[in-house]
């Protein structure tokens, strides 16, 4: 994106609808209890392992974008463990309740925060919404991940394309 583009709260909100079907077809597929503990991808990290770090992501960087000092993560921000979310009905649950956050937060957005300064890094040089894609950007990837380690177990979630997720719309 050049210099001049903007990201806007409606533009955030379709993403993170993106990110949210991807994550419920995600896990849909992992509900088969044998494939959810044992399937992992190259680098050994398990199927819970991914879904949790991602939700752990999520809420974590909400967390600390919304706090009045973002230049660190808060102290009451414990990491999320895998060990904690022992089925996927548990992560589902748990994620259900942080989506319902995340879309109130990214509703209240205006434009002007988005286009004005973080002030997450020490420097400051990049507009506010650079980090609210950060987090869209790397869902993305943590669910691509998640889905490759179910379709090598054979339980693939589908197609998780953006324009996918659009026709899925109508």
């Amino acid at each position: 994106m050049s210099e001049t583009a903007h990201m806007r709260s409606a533009d955030l909100a379709t993403l993170f609808g993106h990110l949210y079907w991807m994550r419920d077809r995600v896990l849909a597929a992992a509900e088969d209890p044998a494939a959810f503990p044992a399937a992992s991808v190259p680098g050994g990290r398990d199927l819970r392992t991914i879904l949790v770090h991602e939700l752990d992501v999520e809420w974590s960087w909400r967390e600390r974008l919304r706090a009045a000092d973002r230049t660190r993560f808060s102290p009451e921000d414990e990491e999320l463990r895998p060990e904690d979310f022992p089925e996927v009905a548990s992560i589902r649950t748990r994620w259900i309740q942080d989506e319902a956050e995340m879309r109130a937060w990214i509703e209240a957005m205006t434009d002007a925060t988005l286009d004005g300064p973080c002030r997450a890094e020490s420097d400051g040089s990049h507009p506010f919404w650079h980090h609210v894609q950060h987090i869209y950007s790397h869902g993305v990837i943590q669910l691509a991940d998640a889905a490759t380690v179910l379709t090598a177990a054979g339980r693939s979630p589908g197609d998780l394309d953006f324009l996918d997720f659009v026709r899925s719309r109508g």
